[in-house]
Parts: C-alpha cells; structure tokens; sequence
C-alpha cells in the first residue's frame, strides 16, 4: 500500500494532502521539527523530530519505500526519495522526476548563489486557492498513477 510522507514545518498544503489521502484511505506520515495538530485523524501519524536543519527529511528518506508518494519543496530530499524509486510532488503540484531532478538541483544552486551575493532578493510568491487546486489535483493523479 502506498504511504504518503509530508515533509511537515513549512509544507503549505498539508490539510489538502490530508483531504486527498483520506479519499483514497492512505495512510499518512506528518513529519516536523515541532507538533502539528492532525486533529486525532485515524490515517496520520504525526512524527516529531528532534531540531536540526535536516532531521525531517534524514527520517523521511529512510523510511520512505518505491510506491510511496514524499510531498515537499526540499530539492535534495526530493531527490533522496526519488533514488529509493519513491514518488514526489511539491507543494505547487509539481512531480520530481528522475528526468527532471538534475536541472532542479542546479537551479537550486544557482540561487543560492545568487541570494548569497545580493543579486536575488525576496521571497517567495503567495500561495493562492488555485495553487491549493493545482496540488490537490496532482496529487490525485499521482496517487491514481502509483497504485
């Protein structure tokens, strides 16, 4: 059965990951630095772990299996997952893909090198009800596709 991993702190869509697992009666792994508050949900398994930068997603990647389905922005974790034959999505709905990781990691790259010397400024955009659809509809797709 598939499994899905919630890369949880700064995930934006985890209620609708949530919601899409539930329909399908996936069970659900919410993975934080800190509690998050699931609500007693039958299919969530809220996983805390200790502080660190990379602690989330070291548990992640270990545990996650080929099949199941990791949702997270983190690039090199989504790489991690996808070389245990897992799926990934992003929080915009996004699939990393074997085909695409390389040019991900690299752009990841790039801007960091850009913020650090002043070129790049800023934040992210804001996170809309269509970006909450788009995700929402991926994940139904790639959950379809991985069972």
């Amino acid at each position: 059965m598939t499994t899905i991993y919630i890369d949880g702190d700064a995930c934006p869509v985890k209620s609708e990951a949530i919601s899409v697992a539930e329909r399908h009666t996936l069970p659900v792994f919410l993975v934080s630095n800190s509690g998050m508050r699931t609500g007693n949900h039958p299919l969530v398994k809220n996983i805390m772990v200790s502080d660190g930068a990379d602690a989330a997603d070291d548990w992640i990647a270990e545990e996650i299996s080929a099949g199941d389905i990791a949702i997270t922005a983190d690039i090199p974790l989504a790489d991690r997952c996808l070389k245990k034959d897992a799926h990934v999505i992003g929080p915009d709905g996004r699939a990393f893909t074997h085909q695409n990781i390389g040019s991900a990691l690299a752009a990841r790259e790039l801007n960091r090198h850009l913020r650090e010397t002043g070129v790049m400024t800023g934040g992210n955009a804001q996170f809309s009800k269509t970006d909450r659809s788009r995700f929402m509809n991926a994940l139904d797709q790639l959950i379809r596709k991985a069972g």
